[in-house]
């Protein structure tokens, strides 16, 4: 299997997913300081113009502790842009990526062969996420570098696949850079993503719980407290299939056990939101069970890979 040079040598083989309103710079720079990939959604920044302090806050941040730990570089970042018709902004946003050379950018909601090429042009490369083999190959024809499969179990906007039917069919035509989401919140699921066919982890729940990530008290408490069966699955919230935490759907008034399919000209939720009031999470939860720093968290997830492999490989 072939992995660029920046995703290799990370001390965990993970990204941290971007996490829509949560991740920011304060997380970001946490997640590589510690030795994984940290990433955020472009579209976090409001207005637009905040992108580019972010993106100056995370680049001169993270090479000064380069600059102060040669031995121990931090990890490089990347920003997920959304590239769905509906975003009016990622044209604008990737010349601000560009600007900042930033190393890897994360596409979803569609493929643009013009972005990959933008992206190959400043010498970074793309990851773009995917539910099933119908993505996959359509992102690889519009020159995406990797993919990121995300399965059943993931938090959020999530797939339908097995994580053993999705890679295992993935790997049959595809040898490049592979992650795999859903469920994944330890080092041995880390391992085990790998033992799978995956190249690296992506990991998006657990670190909604973490002191940098930008999400309500209450938001991390649930993720602390909930565990695989308190997440629902629903289209109702977006119009997309989604996993949710039940007692964020409980607060709003509604029954998790009775929600209806999803119907545009009905969704009034007594003026909750989705993502702001309606809490997504994947069902990997059951691990977390404190609040802690973004970078205890990396440790951690260390720690366990290590165990983990050294317990399976010898």
């Amino acid at each position: 299997m072939s992995v660029p040079p920046i995703l290799q040598n990370l001390r965990v083989p993970a990204v941290g997913a971007p996490l829509f309103i949560i991740s920011h710079p304060a997380l970001v720079i946490a997640q590589c300081k510690a030795g994984m990939v940290g990433s955020f959604p472009a579209l976090n920044a409001r207005p637009a113009s905040q992108l580019d302090e972010w993106l100056a806050e995370i680049t001169e941040t993270l090479d000064k502790h380069n600059q102060e730990n040669p031995d121990n570089p931090a990890a490089p970042f990347a920003v997920n842009q959304i590239v769905h018709p509906s975003n009016v902004r990622w044209e604008e946003d990737l010349k601000l990526c560009e600007k900042y050379k930033v190393p890897i950018i994360i596409t979803s909601l569609g493929a643009r062969t013009e972005l990959n090429d933008a992206v190959h042009g400043w010498g970074g490369i793309t990851l773009h996420d995917i539910i099933n083999n119908r993505f996959a190959r359509k992102a690889l024809e519009k020159g995406a570098d990797g993919l990121i499969a995300v399965a059943a179990g993931a938090g959020g906007h999530a797939g339908k696949l097995s994580p053993f039917a999705l890679i295992q069919e993935i790997r049959q035509f595809f040898d490049g850079p592979l992650l795999l989401s859903g469920a994944i919140a330890s080092g041995d699921a880390i391992l085990a993503a790998q033992a799978m066919g995956a190249d690296l982890a992506y990991i998006g729940s657990p670190f909604i719980a973490t002191h940098e990530a930008r999400a309500m008290p209450e938001y991390k408490q649930e993720i602390v407290d909930s565990g695989a069966d308190d997440i629902i699955a629903s289209s109702l919230f977006t119009g997309i299939h989604g996993n949710y935490l039940r007692g964020s759907i409980v607060k709003a008034g509604l029954d998790p056990d009775t929600l209806p399919e999803s119907d545009p000209s009905k969704m009034d939720f007594g003026g909750a939101k989705a993502w702001k009031d309606i809490w997504g999470s994947g069902q990997g939860i059951g691990v977390i069970d404190d609040v802690v720093g973004a970078g205890e968290l990396v440790d951690r997830f260390a720690r366990e890979y290590a165990e983990a492999k050294a317990r399976i490989c010898g």
